[in-house]
């Protein structure tokens, strides 16, 4: 029968409970910022590209070559 050894555990304790005083978690003063326009740019110039395509197809008149 093998026994469990517990002394690493003896001297882990008092140093675990003593971190909580040690710890602090704050929130930032700035908010977090993330920014996603460039995504957001490219989809809006790819719908504008192909209703401008689909204007000039549909409305030859308008844009003479």
């Amino acid at each position: 029968m093998s026994k469990l050894n517990l002394a690493p555990y003896g001297v882990l304790l008092p140093v675990i409970a003593m971190l909580p005083g040690c710890i602090q978690i704050a929130a930032p003063d700035k908010p977090i910022e993330i920014n996603l326009n460039v995504n957001v740019k490219q989809e809006v110039v790819v719908r504008l590209q192909k209703d401008a395509e689909d204007l000039i197809a549909n409305n030859p008149e308008l844009f003479p070559q």
